[in-house]
């Protein structure tokens, strides 16, 4: 999509999970320090994470929010989903085993292209000289 579109890409990790992204000129490797923040996203981006603390600091900053199994995080879910996280690390000290996410399906992928595809062409629009 981002060849086809003609988009820059940009990989943000502290380095904790190596991630090789292709070669083109168009995508770029920015490692991090652990306390980087969202500082940098406006509303003509596109995030792409299930940390939901970070898709929440984003969707603060106006940016488009989507998970890799295609959930549009918004300002309307984001909430439950940050209480949630919280309920599970409580939970978690607690002792119970709240186990990690289910491996992406084919379904999951599916959802994700689409859910891309409309975040992108939304900030694409927006982006767009009136």
């Amino acid at each position: 999509m981002a060849a086809r579109l003609r988009l820059n890409v940009f990989f943000i990790s502290n380095g904790s999970r190596p991630i090789r992204p292709p070669g083109t000129a168009n995508v770029r490797m920015v490692l991090v320090g652990d306390s980087a923040d969202a500082e940098q996203i406006s509303a003509v981006d596109v995030c792409v994470t299930s940390d939901i603390p970070l898709a929440s600091r984003c969707l603060k900053k106006g940016a488009r929010v989507v998970s890799p199994t295609g959930k549009q995080w918004t300002d309307a879910n984001i909430g439950n989903a940050l209480l949630g996280r919280e309920i599970a690390r409580h939970l978690r000290e607690l002792g119970t085993d709240t186990r990690g996410p289910a491996p992406l399906t084919k379904r999951d992928r599916s959802r994700f292209l689409s859910a891309l595809d409309t975040a992108v062409q939304a900030a694409l629009r927006e982006a767009a000289p009136s």
